[in-house]
């Protein structure tokens, strides 16, 4: 049975995922939702019009799962529900349900989208779909050895995802396994994409031998990954469990004591946070309000922590030459971090302009190192025997 590829991320405010032959990505928030099998759904023509990622509502069976056949709200859906769940600081991505889920409806959103119908048999309303996933975990873990932990819960199990109140995909069911499954370190995972095309060729000669610090900031917990000699200093690596997350709750927190604005989760904040208008603005009543100085405030002592970070491995680490700053934490605090720069250390330090790229760096790597692993590991097909007449 033919197995397609899989690089995602499951990042802890949404999960990034790139399939097959690049054709199809998806981008879901990371929020799940426990709930009863029969949410009232209005009018089932009006359903199927919607988009699916906005309701995705699913069962899921897997071994794997602390709690299985629980029936949730996942991405959008969830954050309209009460009894929304993001991840928690502290918390380890290896070991959570949510992880799984997330990752489980991410593949079964791929398996049963019609562009793919070629590529996985279906028998009446089952899918069964195979796949070799490029994924991650943070160095932390990593570190820790849970990466074997995390393998072994996926490889050799079948994993069921059923569509219940689903637009366009109720009463499907999909039946995941998986043929390999890859999981690489954060940290690493930024490096190669700093580096390398899709096709592994090096695209970044002046850095591949220079010393680098790579400090990715996620919404639980900060990587900083030490490069020399093209690899990751394994001893010199760090994780923290310093994130964006608190922050953003604490300024949610903040704007509803405030101004009684509820806002539904640390997405919304994200956004106010960093569009291209209105930055940090948001409405009262009616009425364009600032919450400059709840942002301002919040964010400059998160980014004065991990100034301190960066200010502590670079101290052990003197010969480096540069420091990136990746992930959507980065893309958050990157005014702040720059300022503090300026006025402080003046650290040669760069951060991605490009948000989607950061925002997907993880992703990407992923991609790239999952193909590539394909790549080395297809077996050339035998020449063929001429014909004789």
């Amino acid at each position: 049975m033919s197995s397609r590829i899989a690089a995602v991320d499951v990042g802890n405010d949404s999960i990034k995922a790139i399939f097959g032959e690049l054709e199809y990505e998806l981008n879901i928030p990371n929020i799940v939702a426990r709930d009863t099998e029969d949410r009232p759904v209005i009018g089932i023509e009006e359903l199927d019009n919607k988009n699916p990622l906005e309701g995705i509502h699913i069962k899921v069976h897997s071994p794997a799962l602390k709690e299985n056949n629980a029936i949730y709200r996942v991405g959008q859906l969830a954050t309209k529900s009460t009894s929304a769940t993001e991840l928690d600081p502290g918390s380890a991505k290896s070991e959570e349900d949510q992880t799984l889920v997330m990752l489980f409806a991410t593949l079964a959103l791929d398996a049963v989208n019609e562009k793919n119908s070629n590529s996985f048999p279906k028998m009446k309303n089952v899918i069964d779909a195979n796949y070799t996933l490029g994924t991650g975990l943070p160095l932390r873990e990593v570190k820790e050895g849970k990466d074997a932990g995390y393998r072994s819960k996926l490889v050799g199990s079948v994993h069921q995802v059923e569509f219940l109140v689903t637009p366009k995909y109720q009463g499907l069911k999909v039946n995941i396994k998986f043929n390999e499954v890859k999981i690489y370190p954060e940290g690493f995972a930024a490096y190669i994409n700093l580096v390398m095309d899709n096709n592994l060729k090096i695209i970044n000669k002046d850095l591949i031998d220079k010393r680098i610090i790579i400090q990715d900031i996620g919404g639980l917990s900060t990587d900083i990954a030490v490069i020399k000699n093209r690899n990751v200093d394994d001893d010199k690596a760090q994780g923290f469990n310093l994130g964006v997350s608190e922050s953003l709750e604490a300024i949610r927190e903040e704007i509803r004591s405030k101004h009684g604005i509820e806002l539904d989760s640390r997405r919304d904040v994200v956004e106010i946070i960093t569009r291209k208008n209105d930055r940090n603005h948001i409405m009262v009543k009616g009425s364009r309000t600032s919450v400059h100085d709840i942002t301002d405030r919040i964010l400059l002592e998160l980014a004065k922590k991990q100034y301190r970070l960066l200010r502590n491995v670079w101290q052990k680490n003197s010969q480096t030459e540069i420091c990136y700053f990746v992930g959507g934490g980065a893309n958050v605090l990157k005014e702040y971090i720059k300022t503090l720069n300026n006025n402080l250390d003046g650290y040669n330090i760069d951060f991605f302009e490009d948000e989607k790229e950061s925002i997907w760096m993880m992703a990407n790597a992923y991609y790239k190192l999952i193909t590539d692993f394909v790549r080395k590991t297809e077996k050339p097909k035998p020449p063929q025997e001429p014909v004789k007449n």
